[in-house]
């Protein structure tokens, strides 16, 4: 897909068909992700897949912003592992796992597919029921499949701020 087609066709995908997304799909996505500039290319995330019924059944405890998808990215960052700015201690772990984020949901549509940024979700319960998540600061979840045709019901991905509102030019 091009990329214009890509950003501009992207949109926050809420409900999504049973259809299992291929493991060459899961592997392009992170892929992408691998590839996502990180600050002095340090890489503080990581990455878990969650495909299994109880894993996306224990996902599901929560959150209620699971929209039935059969695949669920959870991102994750080290601060400790992350590049920090000198000059005001700036720490960013986050910021790269964005990036990376970033990265992913473009792909996911490049890929046919659809998911959305979910960033309500019980931190700590999901490190409880994840132990293997408990050192890490959870940034989001991306519920991601096929979809649905009923999920542009609550389309609000063209309602944007005009350029001028948000763009300073400085000579």
């Amino acid at each position: 897909m091009e990329f214009e087609k890509v950003i501009n066709e992207r949109y926050s995908s809420r409900k999504f068909k049973s259809q299992k997304i291929s493991k060459d799909q899961i592997e392009a996505i992170l892929h992408a992700a691998k590839v996502a500039p990180t600050a002095v290319n340090k890489q503080p995330f990581h990455i878990w897949v969650i495909s299994s019924q109880d894993s996306l059944d224990k996902v599901s405890q929560t959150t209620k912003f699971t929209f039935g998808a059969p695949v669920i990215f959870v991102l994750g960052s080290k601060s400790d592992q992350a590049w920090v700015r000198k000059y005001d201690n700036q720490n960013f772990s986050d910021v790269d796992t964005a990036i990376v984020g970033t990265h992913m949901m473009l792909e996911i549509e490049n890929q046919g597919l659809g998911t959305t940024w979910v960033a309500a979700f019980d931190a700590p319960k999901m490190k409880k029921l994840f132990p293997q998540m408990s050192e890490y600061n959870l940034i989001a979840l991306f519920p991601t499949g096929y979809k649905d045709v009923d999920c542009k019901a609550s389309l609000m991905h063209t309602k944007r701020v005009n350029i001028d509102e948000f763009t300073t030019y400085i000579d």
